[in-house]
Order: C-alpha cells, then structure tokens, then sequence
C-alpha cells in the first residue's frame, strides 16, 4: 500500500498556493496518495488560539504580505499579494472540491485551479458561476459537479474533515499529516520530503 498524506488546506489559503505545485510534485516523485481535506479555517482558528488576518495586529498584517512577495518572488510563481477578491467565503470552494474528490474526480488539479484563480488571475472563487468555470476548464464535468457540491453529505463531509483537522491539533494551513505527525506550513515541504523518503 502506497503510504498517504493527509492535505488539510484551505482554498483561498496563499501559503496553501505557493506550496501547492511543490507538494504535489513531492508526493508524485515518493508514490504517496494525498487525501484531499479542505477546512474551515474559521472554526480552527477559535480551537488554536489563531486569529483572522483582519483582526491580526499591523505589524503581522505587513510581515505577511513581505513573506508573501519573497516566496512568490524566490519561487517564481504569479502572486498577487492583495488580489481583488480575498477575503472571500471558501465554502463553495472547499465543497466543489470535496465533491470531485467523492466523485473520483482529480481533486488536486482542481485544488491548485482555484489557488490560481485566487492569488494570480484576479477571480473570485466565492462565485458559483465562476468556479463552474474552474471546474470545466479542468476538463470536468462542471454542471454534474456544482449540482453534487450542494448536496447536504458534501458539507457534513467538509464539517466532518474540519473536526478531523480540529481533533489532530491542526492550526494553521497548509498542513500535511504523514502518521501521526504534522507538517505544518509549505515551508516545511523538505521535511515532507524527507519523512515520505524515509517510509518509502
């Protein structure tokens, strides 16, 4: 059995992006499943002490968007540190995303689509309309995917995965869960890295 990883994320997440291609490069190169579990950031943070970005204090706020600039810069990849649309709600997102994933569908692919969409092309994910774009633009089935994403098991899933996250002490996104142990953070992929070579 392939060894697997437990990807909590949210999808509007920036740290989430600017790891999300590196990671499942990772994976691909060790063999390793990824279990897709987008979250809800708003009922982690209560349980972990964490707050908002809006309520963070000032000097958090513009550290952020330095880390923010400094990866995307060192990474090479499109960033826009404080695109038109974010804050936005995740729901609709993280539910299409589920429901790829119970439908079999590439729910990575789509996972690293709506980062894109966020955080370099300018759109906003909150919007049916515009993530059944996503989702066809995958080569997915858009109309047959957003009509699952409203069934009421897709959003006990994406609660049920939220108390998962919540029960292993996860806090912050992206972390990823190898066993017992967590990872939190993209900048902790080269751990990722090395704790999937040494189970491989």
């Amino acid at each position: 059995m392939p060894v697997t990883v437990d990807y909590y994320f949210s999808p509007v997440s920036p740290f989430t992006y600017l790891g999300h291609a590196r990671f499942a490069s990772i994976a691909a190169k060790h063999g390793a499943a990824v279990r897709v579990k987008p979250m809800d950031l708003g009922q982690i943070f209560p349980n972990s002490g964490g707050l908002p970005l809006p309520k963070r204090a000032p000097q958090r706020q513009a550290y952020r968007l330095v880390e923010l600039k400094r990866w995307s810069a060192f990474l090479d990849l499109p960033l826009n540190p404080q695109p038109k649309h974010f804050p936005v709600p995740d729901a609709a997102a993280a539910r299409l995303i589920v429901a790829a994933d119970a439908a079999g569908a590439d729910a990575m692919g789509l996972t690293g689509a709506i980062l894109r969409a966020v955080w370099a092309e300018e759109r906003d994910v909150s919007d049916p309309a515009t993530l059944a774009a996503i989702a066809g633009e995958q080569g997915l089935d858009a109309a047959a995917l957003t009509a699952a994403a409203d069934a009421p098991e897709i959003e006990q899933r994406r609660q049920a995965l939220t108390q998962e996250a919540v029960d292993r002490q996860v806090f912050g996104a992206p972390t990823y869960g190898i066993g017992d142990e967590l990872f939190w953070g993209q900048d902790r992929l080269d751990f990722v890295d090395r704790a999937l070579a040494a189970v491989g």
